[in-house]
């Protein structure tokens, strides 16, 4: 099953997730039915107009906390996660 679902285009250009201005369009996450976790297979943002590659702190997240858990990792970096729209832009495939 999958929730939100596109095809990725692949940007040339990556930044971190904590860059000014920086908004996130897309985090992908994958994982089997089975598993306890979710590996991130992508994220894409918009910086200038432009579209990026963001680079994440984390490569897994657990399936029960994962709006929690990307919220912890950007208290620790100072990323407003609202701004950023990391949260709203979750992309899963299980």
């Amino acid at each position: 099953m999958e929730t939100n679902g596109v095809t990725p285009d692949y940007h040339e250009k990556t930044v971190p997730w904590d860059t000014p201005g920086l908004y996130v369009i897309r985090l992908r996450l994958l994982s089997d039915p089975y598993l306890n976790f979710w590996d991130v297979s992508y994220c894409h943002g918009m910086l200038g107009g432009e579209f990026v590659n963001v680079e994440l702190p984390f490569f897994q997240l657990p399936k029960r906390r994962v709006k929690r858990t990307i919220a912890e990792f950007a208290e620790r970096d100072d990323v407003h996660v609202l701004k950023l729209g990391v949260l709203e832009n979750i992309s899963m495939l299980c």
